[in-house]
């Protein structure tokens, strides 16, 4: 087997899928114009999808009040401190920034939604 995708219920899936592709360069692999808005997402390497969507049958968890270690999107960044600058320009919240001892920079924000969302910025890179 292998990974196809994973979903979150959230409140505006239309508002949160336009949010990732304008600020983290995601494209659109599949979207639905009617409810429950849902969009997949892939990441810039076509190999990670997401799906966004906002339905009703089910509790739309409260992200702001899960730690981002319960939950959170990792995504790679090359310079993951000019990134959570210009995310949070765009509405995201700074949660923490964490060095490493390797000399990685890990940063923790939240995106407009609350969702964690995690920049990663290795000194050894994830195959």
């Amino acid at each position: 087997m292998k990974f196809e995708h994973f979903a979150l219920n959230v409140p505006d899936a239309r508002a949160h899928a336009r949010w990732y592709v304008q600020h983290l360069g995601f494209s659109v692999a599949r979207s639905r114009p009617d409810a429950p808005f849902t969009h997949f997402l892939a990441d810039a390497s076509g190999r990670v999808i997401v799906e966004l969507y906002s339905n009703p049958k089910a509790t739309i968890p409260d992200y702001a009040a899960q730690h981002p270690l319960v939950f959170h999107f990792a995504v790679v960044s090359r310079d993951a401190r000019a990134d959570a600058a210009r995310l949070q320009q765009a509405g995201a919240t700074l949660f923490l920034e964490e060095p490493q001892p390797d000399g990685s920079m890990l940063i923790m924000m939240r995106d407009p939604w609350n969702v964690a969302l995690q920049l990663c910025q290795r000194t050894n890179p994830m195959p």
